[in-house]
């Protein structure tokens, strides 16, 4: 038989129009909470947030869907940031003690957050250390021209605005001493400044508070000293509304108000002096806020300050008024707040209406008008990693019925939260709604799995479930936050819902399935535990029917050496509305599930383990089937996931005698001659002289049948197919594992009518081996067209197409090598793709996905996606297995990022960027969800007033992969989407040939990278001539996504 060689064609222009019409990758948006937060600011006057980040982003948020990123060109941690109130820019500190000026600019019909110049301070002498020139504190004045900076030396600096140009006006302590009482100076220097406020009534005034405990009301104008304050070592300052009085916060946990009068110059004793928390030894008050209201006493608000010795290691923020006092207690590191006031100069009072407060590992926002004090739930800033994220699913198109369901749900939980409007609502978003509803679920350590609306630009929480309370556990897994008693003291109450402390490691979810139509759910988890939910809107007070399956069909020599399974509570369990579990199918041995489907059309459910799988009908609450997929020299996976590391001998010792047979291999191909080996070498000649004409292939060695874990269960799938014969098509199962094999089960499913009375049947259609053992990835079933399957109840309920019965339908298993497509039900190849001979990448994740083109509603293509453990993505046409395009997406590094990805079938994607952070993807032209918003300040010296911003953030930890060459949209590409059906065209386009054995190569072309430099030399020239005085100034740059 002869083998015939296509020779590569050229490029047909009207296939890669389309192409560019189907493709197009882009970096969207980042969902979550910002990994390692650092720092905070709010600007009264947009109704804008900003955070900062150890990585060295900044991230703007206001009303839900108004977003801006930006990122420093160091990655260094941002430590201060400030609003230039109303004008749309920033001020960022970061730790390597450099200033940075950031705008809200526009740009070719779209706006981005920009750098525009960035300062140094200065040293005053040769020999003054740097540390005396180290930045403490920054005050900008409310006028927006002036910013004051306070130093470590005790120095406070003077820079004009927005133009950062260094003032001849510095002050530094040794004018200040001159006005110190003689007893009060002891020969010490009076510290590193620790705070700056600027006079509410008198801004030529600046209060100015020294670590030693110094405080200087001092006039700009005169240069002069108006009143000293001689306190304790200090930690932070506020003033009063009126400018009568302030309020010092101190390093021993109490607080002091001092008046200010013209007539004593010099005070020594405050108004007041108070320790909240003592008299035992108290930490020190971070920060305090002082706020007046019209209902009554003023409110005071402070960090800290809780007592050392029994409540040291808690993170606390102290609420007094009058007789109420509340201690909000955290379960992570404070790390900024503010309050949502009111700024009008001419209103006697502050009034405020809410409590933000940033914590490292979540934001929680308080309502403090109502009564109570309750938490206000956040449309974004979700906490994804509240407990560890195990796992994820994507749910397109949900139906309005089961959406609203789930809603409806989600808020009889939040009986703890008010119902009050968002307080951060600056700037407009102008993103069209979501043309359909998308339900993000995500499994997480502690047994839940909570609900997400990935509809938009904002993650929003709507539903959580738990499955710990059907378990019998050593905790009480009671979720009421009000845990405290009324005789507490301090009055703590628990605040916020981070909590990375799971009670057993054995309820963590390791797989989802959902049917939107029928409402239905199966949970899978970490020793051996499959849940089947119904979705019920009324509470409910039943038992659980408990059923168990042993994979390990009696085989004898095995002995599960791992943890023991969850025991399920006795009697009757009381659910809330929403998904309520029906049967608990307990694997045994009770490993981690690895593979779960349901098929509610035929209430079956499918569950593999490391041991096998399983089959189950969840309406008569019996099993089906039960495989064991165990090779006989299959130790470990009996031992569990915590003995793998007594392994790595033997799997040392394995792969070199792998390598070793490979090389006794290779050289008695050599060694040997004869007739059969030179006719090898004539066509190893012909193969050199076809090199122009195909790819060269890796030699992929099979992998031995009894590498360990070989057992495990990857995928399952149930599909309406022909496997007995091709005349007649019926309910099937199919099964793959680690070490190649696929099986394949008729099943002989009653009709509607008779389902109580007729139990399913299952039996072995087919069994495959792949060649090279490669574990199997993905296995789907495609119809005579070529197209997916529908899922169940969408062809009966008229809601898709129905599926080719007449042509014949094919299979197409993907394993972490190679795509192949078998024709059924002879199950004989017909075409396959060799990834790892042709990239050296294996496959991580598949899925299959419907593109729609920019160009025509009525036109799109399903395609198959496939990301690789170097993290890059590949699509490939189907049936016929032809590269479409490749995209880099992820850095080969981050190999929890390329665990955790899941696509969608509209061609989005996500994945984890940091344990709290979901970075979203889009590798269709058509389906782009991005921020695209609209904020209108004003801006001396700009004749611009408003803002149009479709930003594509810049990935802030560093956690991302940079794309390869082409494969950026440029600047006007990226950001000047108005629709999100636009048509995005780019060179990145230009995919490969459609030849099915070829190369996938994007290199060559230009990329917004290539040309950076170029582009922001107009505003280098004009920065530059701002900062001339400034020798240390750092050139300033403009961040282009």
């Amino acid at each position: 038989m002869m083998k015939f060689r296509f020779r590569r064609q050229g490029n047909d222009p009207q296939r890669e129009k389309i192409k560019q019409d189907l493709f197009a990758f882009n970096k969207t948006v980042e969902h979550g909470f910002p990994n390692q937060p650092s720092a905070l600011a709010y600007d009264p006057k947009l109704q804008l947030m900003a955070i900062g980040t150890k990585s060295g982003a900044i991230k703007v948020y206001g009303s839900p869907g108004v977003e801006f990123t930006g990122l420093h060109k160091d990655t260094a941690t941002v430590t201060q940031m400030h609003f230039l109130h109303g004008q749309g820019r920033i001020l960022s500190l970061l730790d390597d003690n450099t200033l940075h000026l950031w705008e809200i600019g526009q740009r070719e019909q779209c706006s981005s957050l920009e750098e525009v110049c960035s300062f140094t301070i200065p040293c005053r002498t040769v020999i003054e250390s740097t540390s005396a020139t180290r930045v403490t504190v920054l005050l900008p004045k409310l006028s927006c021209d002036l910013l004051a900076v306070g130093t470590e030396g005790g120095g406070v600096h003077f820079l004009e605005l927005p133009s950062l140009t260094l003032l001849d006006k510095s002050l530094f302590q040794d004018e200040i001493m001159q006005s110190v009482p003689d007893e009060y100076k002891c020969g010490k220097s009076l510290g590193p400044v620790e705070s700056l406020q600027e006079h509410p009534q008198h801004p030529d005034k600046i209060l100015i508070g020294y670590s030693r405990g110094l405080v200087v009301l001092w006039d700009l104008q005169t240069r002069h000293v108006d009143n000293l304050f001689l306190g304790k070592q200090l930690e932070s300052l506020v003033w009063e509304r009126s400018g009568n009085s302030f309020v010092s916060s101190h390093s021993d946990g109490g607080y002091m108000v001092w008046s200010v009068s013209s007539s004593t110059p010099c005070t020594n004793e405050p108004v007041s002096s108070t320790i909240t928390y003592g008299p035992f030894p108290c930490k020190a008050v971070n920060k305090i806020l002082w706020r007046t209201a019209e209902s009554g006493a003023p409110l005071v608000l402070f960090s800290g300050g809780m007592p050392r010795a029994s409540y040291g290691d808690r993170h606390c923020l102290t609420i007094l008024q009058d007789s109420q006092h509340v201690t909000l207690d955290f379960t992570s590191r404070v790390i900024d707040f503010f309050t949502v006031h009111c700024t009008d100069a001419h209103s006697e009072f502050d009034d405020p209406s809410a409590l933000v407060v940033l914590l490292e590992e979540e934001l929680v926002v308080i309502d403090l008008q109502t009564a109570g004090w309750p938490t206000i739930p956040a449309p974004y800033l979700a906490p994804l990693h509240s407990s560890a994220i195990t796992c994820s699913y994507h749910i397109s198109n949900v139906p309005t019925k089961l959406w609203e369901r789930v809603v409806s749900a989600g808020q009889q939980q939040g009986s703890l939260q008010t119902h009050t409007n968002w307080p951060i609502c600056g700037g407009k978003n102008l993103a069209p709604d979501p043309k359909q509803q998308e339900l993000m679920l995500t499994g997480h350590e502690d047994g839940t799995v909570r609900f997400w609306d990935a509809s938009g630009v904002s993650l929003r929480p709507l539903y959580k479930l738990s499955t710990a309370n059907i378990f019998q556990t050593d905790c009480d897994h009671n979720d009421s936050l009000t845990q405290a008693g009324e005789e507490e003291w301090p009055p703590f109450r628990k605040v916020g819902c981070f909590d990375p402390y799971s009670d057993d490691p054995r309820l963590g979810i390791q797989k989802i399935c959902l049917c939107k139509y029928s409402g239905k759910l199966v949970v899978a988890g970490t020793a051996g535990q499959v849940i089947v939910l119904y979705l019920s809107d009324e509470k409910s007070d039943h038992m659980i029917d408990v059923a168990t399956v042993d994979l390990l069909q009696d085989r004898e020599g095995f002995t599960w050496k791992g943890h023991d399974r969850l025991p399920p509570k006795s009697g009757s369990v009381v659910f809330a509305p929403g998904f309520q579990p029906v049967v608990l199918v307990q694997c045994m041995p009770p490993a981690a599930v690895t593979a779960v489907t349901l098929h509610a059309e035929w209430n079956l459910i499918a569950f593999g383990t490391s041991h096998g799988f399983g089959l189950f009908d969840y309406h008569r609450r019996s099993p089906v089937l039960a495989r064991c997929t165990l090779h006989p020299n299959d130790s470990l996976a009996m031992e569990g996931p915590l003995s793998r590391v007594k392994s790595l001998k033997k799997s040392l010792r394995q792969s070199f005698r792998r390598i070793r047979k490979s090389r006794v291999s290779g050289k008695k191909r050599v060694l040997v001659s004869s007739p059969s080996s030179k006719v090898q070498e004539a066509n190893a000649h012909l193969a050199e002289q076809d090199a122009e004409v195909t790819p060269v292939q890796r030699r992929i060695e099979p992998r031995s049948a009894d590498d360990s874990l070989s057992g495990v269960v990857r995928c399952l799938c149930f599909a309406d197919t022909f496997l007995r014969d091709g005349t007649h098509h019926g309910p099937t199962m199919w099964a793959g594992t680690n070490s190649g094999s696929v099986y394949a089960y008729a099943l002989d499913v009653p009709s509607q009518e008779k389902f109580s009375e007729q139990s399913v049947e299952a039996l072995l259609g087919k069994e495959i081996q792949l060649m090279h053992r490669a574990p199997v990835v993905s296995i789907a079933v495609l119809d005579g067209r070529g197209n997916p399957l529908p899922e169940p109840y969408e062809v009966s309920r008229d809601l898709a197409k129905a599926p080719d019965m007449q042509g014949s339908h094919s299979v197409l298993i993907a394993s972490e090598e190679q795509f192949k497509v078998f024709m059924l039900p002879k199950v004989s190849a017909k075409t396959k793709f060799k990834l790892t001979a042709h990239e050296g990448c294996r496959v991580r994740k598949v899925a299959l996905v419907n593109f729609s083109s920019v160009a025509s509603e009525d036109y799109s293509e399903n395609g198959l996606v496939c990301l690789t453990n170097l993290g890059d993505i590949h699509v490939f046409s189907i049936p016929a297995l032809r590269p479409q395009v490749r995209h880099d997406c992820i850095r080969k590094e981050d190999i929890s990022g390329i665990a955790s990805c899941v696509f969608t079938k509209t061609g989005q994607g996500f994945y984890l960027i940091s344990p709290s952070e979901y970075e979203r993807f889009s590798l269709s032209a058509r389906v782009i969800t991005e921020p695209l918003c609209q904020v209108e300040f004003d801006r001396p010296h700009d004749s611009s007033e408003t803002s149009f911003c479709t930003t594509v953030p810049p990935q802030a930890n560093g956690a991302h992969k940079t794309p390869s060459s082409g494969e950026s949209r440029s600047a006007g590409e990226a950001e000047g989407v108005f629709d999100e059906v636009s048509p995005l065209s780019s060179s990145a386009l230009d995919s490969p040939n459609s030849s099915a054995d070829i190369t996938l190569d994007t290199t060559g072309e230009l990329t917004v990278e290539d040309v950076k430099d170029f582009l922001v030399t107009v505003d280098e020239a004009e920065n530059n001539l701002r900062n001339m005085t400034e020798e240390d100034g750092r050139p300033s740059g403009i961040l282009i996504n």
